[in-house]
């Protein structure tokens, strides 16, 4: 399988927030990730209805130029730090995905 570097790349995530604190500010820091790797918010928070499986009371999906952006953007220190700061402060369901 080649890599097609076209496809934009997606954070895909689902949470309960535990506490609010810590969500208020790894959301901070992790909107500085979003900003330096050239990602834009898609989704975030809002209405919904779930159909089938658990339920998580937050989604967010964030688009990145492409799915290598996504995975640098993840990996990187500053999005490291986020992730020391919300500590338990979410139960999450995270996904970097390739678009189609």
């Amino acid at each position: 399988m080649t890599k097609d570097n076209s496809k934009k790349g997606y954070w895909v995530a689902k949470a309960n927030v535990v506490s609010s604190d810590k969500q208020q500010e790894y959301g901070k820091l992790a909107e500085e990730v979003v900003k330096k790797f050239n990602g834009k918010f898609i989704i975030r928070g809002g209405r919904q209805e779930t159909k089938e499986g658990d339920e998580y009371s937050r989604n967010v999906v964030v688009e990145f130029p492409s799915y290598e952006i996504a995975i640098s953007a993840y990996e990187s220190e500053e999005y490291r730090q986020a992730l020391k700061v919300l500590n338990g402060g979410a139960i999450r369901l995270y996904a970097v995905v390739e678009g189609y």
